[in-house]
Formats: structure tokens, C-alpha cells, sequence
């Protein structure tokens, strides 16, 4: 074989090695990436929740006797001591004896509700004082940084539930007088010749609008008959059911987003309490979970949410933690390590790195990263399950946020 020969034969051999080591070489991993940003991160637990009325009156028959037909309906709006419904006697029950023990117990035991209503009336502005009391003396203190401002911010929520303890034990007092001045009138009418001769009135306890009629008709009805409801629909609450687990991370005066109420733009509230009994619900997939009702006040001026009503179907977003200023990445990023803690891929030169980091919180779509990598660093999303440290990478895409 002369020189020309081998010559070639050696090209074409080593040509062939460079092409099947080339054909199996492994090739690099196509992968997604997103780049670490900061911003601002937060934890909510997000519920379906119901609106409700703080305050619901019921207006009872304060007598048997006869009722004349009814003329409001839902939606209408009456005034305090309205008439909303008026009885007539029927027969001679409403003037016997026993009738008229009844109605003289009754008016009694509603004197003595007027009394405890005005001592209630008495103890939350007590209440109210002391709490104003010592907001002023923390303000002074927090002044000459004795205490930490967020001891005012507590102070100050405190002096606002106080102030709303005082208006309900007010108002719970007009219910009193209202409901005595219904007994002793009763009493009056069962006593006197009205009973026989006319009719008798029955008013709202307080300015309103009617929620329910039972039944407009006229009819017969019996002592203590529900005739209508009657509530302030500017006093709306939310009640949101959360599982106990997600209730304990729900502190009172937690920040709410509240959405999916039907306006423009979400709505802003505030836990105000979590009641302390839970109770058993099953799922629609047939389990059992306990949960607990958690009760939030909405803080958007009213007239954003004036068209909400009663029992209104709406979605929160109870805000449990909230960073201004975080290094965040896609929470898919994120892995846990075989030998413990978290870790992530980040993209370097063509290469697969394994880094750990340590993580501060976790959401639905971004996790904060305490340390282990900088901003602007690219991580690698949703890192396939054969990815080792050191592999060669291929960006198939990459994800600003």
C-alpha cells in the first residue's frame, strides 16, 4: 500500500471515530429558564366566604291575635318605630287572667333586660376609656421610644374595638326599651278596652330595611309568631369558613383582599375575630374537615360595596405574610435535596449547577429565597428528573418577571 493509500485510509478511519463519537455524545438538556427578581412577595390563604348582616332583628308577635295583611316587602326601608304589622283581638283569650300574667311578666322580665342592657351600655364605655387611656400613655411612651411602635398600632385597634363594643351595647339598649315599651303596651291593651275595641301596633326596633316576611297574608298568629326581619344592610360583615389549620395563621387584624364579589376592583378588610368553636363540615368529596367561621370587617369606603347584601357570595385572600422587598424565583424551581434543605439548578456557562438556598416562604406561583443565589441569577424551571449537577444545558426559553 504506497503513502497516498494510508494517508487516506487514516483520514477517512479518524473521521469516522470524530463522527461516531459526535453521533453519541450526549447532547444537552433543553430546559426552561426564569431569572431571580425582587419585589414583593406574600402568603394568603385564599376561601370562598358569604357576607352577613352584624346586627338581625326578628319582629315577633308580642300577642296572639289577628294579623292584618302585611304591605312591605324585602328591600323596603323603615324607620325606627315604624309600623310594620298591626293585630287585632281575637276572641276573648287576650283578656283573661292568665293573659294578662303573662304580659305582666313579660313586661318585667323586659325592664330588667334594659337594666342589664344599660349596665353593658356602662362597662363598654368604661372599657372605652381605659382603652383611650392607655393608647395616650403608649403614644407618650413610644414618643420618648420606651415602647415599639406596633404596641401604638395594637393600641389603636383595641380603642377602635372598644368604640364598636360601645355602639353595640348601645344599640342593644334601644332593643331593651324598644322590647319594654312593646310589653308594657301590650300589657295596656290587654288591660284596658283597647284590646276589645281596636287594634294594636307593632314597630320596628330599629331603622332598617326588611330582610324577610314570613307571611304577608293575613292571618292568625300565636305569642312569639316571627312576622318579619328587619336589619342595616351598611353593617355587613364576612364570614369565611377556614379549616382550623388555616384559622390558626389568621391573627385578628390580618390584612384582606376581598374578590369575586361582582365590582370593579377587589375590596379591602380586616380579620377582626376568629370564633373559638370549630365544627364539622363534609367536603364535596365526602370528607370530613373541621373548620372554623372567621369573621372580617370590611374597610373600603361603603360606597364601594353598597350594592353587596346579605348572605352574598364572595371570595378572600387573608394575607398571612407580606414582604415589601424579596428575591423571588418560580416556585417550580424550587427542590427539596437528598441530604436535606432546599436546592435549586442554576444555569451557568452552558452547565447545570446544584446550588442550595435557603428558603423563606412559599406561594402559589414564586418562593422567597433567603440566600444561596443573587438577582438576576437563572434558575432552571421545572429541572426534568435525570438533570445531574455539571450536565450541559440548552435554554429553550427564558422567563422575565
Amino acid at each position: 500500500m504506497n503513502r497516498k493509500t494510508f494517508w487516506a485510509a487514516t483520514i477517512g478511519g479518524v473521521a469516522a471515530l470524530a463522527l461516531l463519537a459526535w453521533a453519541f455524545a450526549p447532547r444537552p438538556v433543553p430546559v426552561e429558564l426564569a431569572r431571580a427578581t425582587t419585589g414583593p412577595y406574600e402568603q394568603s390563604i385564599a376561601e370562598d366566604a358569604r357576607t352577613r348582616l352584624r346586627d338581625r332583628y326578628v319582629v315577633t308577635a308580642p300577642l296572639a291575635g289577628r294579623l292584618a295583611r302585611i304591605a312591605l316587602r324585602e328591600g323596603d326601608e323603615v324607620a325606627a318605630e315604624a309600623i310594620v304589622a298591626t293585630l287585632t283581638p281575637v276572641l276573648s283569650p287576650l283578656l283573661d287572667e292568665r293573659s294578662q300574667r303573662e304580659q305582666l311578666s313579660r313586661a318585667e322580665a323586659a325592664e330588667a333586660s334594659l337594666q342589664r342592657a344599660e349596665a353593658g351600655v356602662q362597662r363598654a364605655r368604661v372599657g372605652q376609656e381605659q382603652a383611650r387611656i392607655e393608647l395616650q400613655r403608649d403614644e407618650q411612651l413610644a414618643h420618648e421610644n420606651f415602647i415599639a411602635p406596633a404596641k401604638i398600632e395594637s393600641d389603636r385597634l383595641a380603642l377602635q374595638a372598644a368604640q364598636r363594643d360601645l355602639d353595640a351595647a348601645v344599640q342593644s339598649r334601644h332593643v331593651a326599651q324598644h322590647e319594654l315599651e312593646a310589653a308594657r303596651a301590650a300589657l295596656t291593651a290587654v288591660r284596658g278596652p283597647a284590646a276589645a275595641a281596636g287594634g294594636f301596633a307593632v314597630r320596628s326596633p330599629v331603622a332598617g330595611r326588611v330582610l324577610r316576611v314570613p307571611a304577608a297574608s293575613e292571618t292568625t298568629v300565636a305569642l312569639g309568631t316571627p312576622l318579619l326581619e328587619v336589619g342595616d344592610t351598611t353593617r355587613l360583615e364576612v364570614v369565611a369558613e377556614l379549616l382550623t389549620t388555616d384559622a390558626l395563621q389568621a391573627r385578628p387584624g390580618a390584612p384582606v383582599r376581598i374578590e369575586r364579589w361582582g365590582g370593579s376592583r377587589d375590596l379591602e378588610g380586616r380579620v377582626r375575630s376568629v370564633e373559638p368553636s370549630a365544627f364539622t363540615k363534609v367536603s364535596a368529596l365526602g370528607v370530613e374537615e373541621q373548620r372554623v367561621n372567621v369573621l372580617i370587617d370590611i374597610t373600603s369606603p361603603p360606597a364601594q360595596w353598597q350594592a353587596l347584601g346579605d348572605g352574598y357570595r364572595v371570595g378572600v385572600r387573608i394575607v398571612t405574610l407580606a414582604q415589601p422587598s424579596a428575591l423571588r424565583v418560580p416556585v417550580s424551581a424550587v427542590f427539596p435535596r437528598a441530604e436535606g434543605g432546599m436546592a435549586v439548578f442554576v444555569a451557568d456557562a452552558g452547565r447545570a449547577r446544584l446550588t442550595a438556598v435557603e428558603l423563606g416562604g412559599r406561594n402559589g406561583s414564586d418562593a422567597w429565597i433567603r440566600s444561596g443565589i443573587g438577582e438576576g441569577t437563572e434558575v432552571i424551571v421545572y429541572p426534568p428528573t435525570a438533570l445531574r449537577d455539571g450536565a450541559r444545558v440548552s435554554a429553550r426559553s427564558v422567563t422575565i418577571r
